[in-house]
């Protein structure tokens, strides 16, 4: 079943991020939303739980059991965690399913207060290592219900970037005053890099290996493709949902320019094993979202009307309705390491002599463009992020990746 839902939940990242990119830069984690999705189709009257079924892509019957999965398969990462948090005011009923739905260490009492709204934010603080350091949502007089996932990532990369000033001359980033805050790394395997053949167009992947079990993969479409099909993309062909070129295939195309940032050139070297060339820029990301502004996409439509019979039966014979639904989500990627964390609400109310000639592959990320950080043994996409503008160069940064 965990495999059901890793697939629902890499189906809603494609499609909000299809929806959410423009360009501009941002992050989303659709792994923080999705349990919450589910949890809730499974209490819901119709015909709310028919949207939210549809959003979350399983059983609305099922639905506690797969948020209880995906949210206990982080549980087993060494690099991710995810959590679950459910606080309800004391005097609102609960009805016996729902409390079996939510397991006993989630479940917390709601305070409407100052107090109340800062025992959450340590909730989140402590769940993120920090990384966020507040609920979402604000806890209001008439709030009954809090919801809450927090997902973190934490990983360094098997191979270290160096950091290096980047001075970008084409493209959307070229003839800025000051040089980029680049990562460069060169090795002998070709594996990491790949082309996906998708109705985006093709788009490269390029997988940097966490020391753990995380991996984050760089995403470069053509140059006019939109921002949110090119991700959309890249998280379904990570899922296998699009043929893969990789090695000397991948050299072939490269070769005649179809391999989007990859170009391929000959040069002296010791062996006649290709190099793996990556440059490719530091970023920070950090981003705010109502999720009620896309309430269609993510099945909340109905559940957050004013209905005055409410949509949630099977949490309460008290009518309940979502009243606010948000995430606030930041990602950073260095020369060491990614770090991650996204929090979901809802509120409710090389010397010597040439002996061969070998393929140099340089792979640059020059120009706007994608990352999907992704839990390796299962496949999940953790989070999916666009770069839109790199980082200047800071006075006094290290070459050195120690």
């Amino acid at each position: 079943m965990t495999g059901e839902s890793v697939r629902a939940s890499n189906a809603l990242t494609a499609r909000w991020a299809r929806a959410a990119f423009t360009g501009r830069a941002g992050a989303l984690s659709a792994a923080g939303l999705w349990p919450l999705l589910a949890l809730l189709s499974g209490a819901a009257r119709e015909p709310g739980r028919a949207e939210l079924r549809e959003a979350a892509g399983v059983d609305a019957a099922l639905g506690g059991k797969h948020a209880r999965e995906l949210l206990g398969l982080l549980d087993g990462s060494t690099a991710a965690s995810g959590a679950l948090g459910v606080w309800a005011r004391a005097d609102l009923p609960l009805e016996p399913s729902w409390r079996e739905a939510v397991p006993e260490g989630s479940r917390g009492e709601l305070s409407c207060d100052p107090a109340g709204q800062a025992r959450l934010d340590g909730w989140v603080e402590r769940h993120t290592g920090g990384r966020l350091t507040r609920m979402p949502i604000e806890v209001r007089p008439d709030t009954l219900l809090v919801l809450a996932t927090a997902l973190s990532v934490d990983t360094r990369w098997r191979q270290p970037f160096q950091n290096v000033p980047l001075r970008i001359e084409r493209g959307p980033w070229g003839g800025r005053a000051r040089d980029a805050a680049g990562l460069s790394r060169t090795g002998r395997d070709l594996g990491p890099l790949a082309l996906a053949e998708t109705p985006a167009g093709p788009v490269t992947l390029l997988t940097v290996a966490g020391e753990d079990d995380v991996d984050v993969v760089l995403c470069l479409g053509e140059p006019e493709r939109p921002a949110g099909e090119v991700l959309a993309a890249a998280v379904e062909a990570t899922g296998g949902h699009h043929p893969v070129r990789q090695g000397e295939e991948l050299l072939e195309r490269a070769r005649a320019g179809a391999v989007p940032g990859v170009g391929v050139f000959t040069i002296d070297a010791f062996t006649p094993e290709p190099t793996l060339s990556v440059t490719t820029v530091r970023f920070d990301l950090a981003a705010e979202h109502d999720l009620l502004e896309r309430a269609g996409l993510f099945g909340l439509a109905t559940v957050s009307d004013g209905d005055p019979r409410g949509h949630f039966p099977g949490i309460s014979r008290v009518p309940l309705r979502v009243d606010q639904a948000r995430q606030d989500v930041t990602a950073t990627f260095t020369a060491e390491g990614f770090k991650a964390a996204a929090v979901t609400a809802f509120a409710v109310a090389a010397a010597g002599i040439p002996m061969s000639r070998a393929p140099f592959v340089s792979a640059r990320f020059d120009r706007p463009f994608g990352c999907v950080a992704r839990h390796r043994p299962s496949g999940l996409a953790l989070l999916a992020g666009w770069i839109a503008e790199p980082e200047d160069w800071p006075d006094g940064l290290s070459t050195s990746p120690w």
